[in-house]
């Protein structure tokens, strides 16, 4: 795609629904640690940040659009899924069975207090292109 052409460049934020925000934000920032950007409980919204895409937890209802749940698990990257795990299964996640091993990459998947999916990923090997 040439320069003239790109209309995408980037994600900005991804959405995560929630019916409770103070839980959802006690879960982001407390039990995994992210830094919260913002917080505007009266707008029904917060902001976290990941490093490389910002996570913005809001009262679905508030925005207009039906609270669902997201069932296809959103990867966050660590550098030791085991030890991430450890970690927060410490500070009460639970983990929907073992880490799962690709050949390429770890997994280990849980939910946030609004059902919404995660993982805990890393990839161990080089990406090899296929296309």
């Amino acid at each position: 795609m040439t320069a003239a052409t790109e209309i995408v460049t980037g994600v900005d934020f991804v959405t995560i629904p929630t019916q409770d925000l103070d839980a959802s934000v006690a879960f982001f920032g407390n039990t995994l640690g992210l830094e919260r950007s913002v917080y505007l409980p009266d707008r029904g919204f917060a902001e976290f940040e990941t490093g490389t895409v910002t996570l913005s937890v809001v009262v679905a209802e508030r925005m207009g659009f039906e609270f669902a749940p997201t069932r296809n698990p959103l990867a966050l990257h660590v550098e030791d899924v085991e030890a991430a795990r450890a970690a927060l299964e410490s500070r009460g996640v639970e983990f929907a069975g073992d880490t799962f091993d690709t050949g390429v990459c770890h997994m280990a998947f849980f939910s946030d207090p609004a059902g919404n999916a995660f993982m805990l990923h890393h990839r161990y090997a080089k990406r090899v292109p296929t296309g």
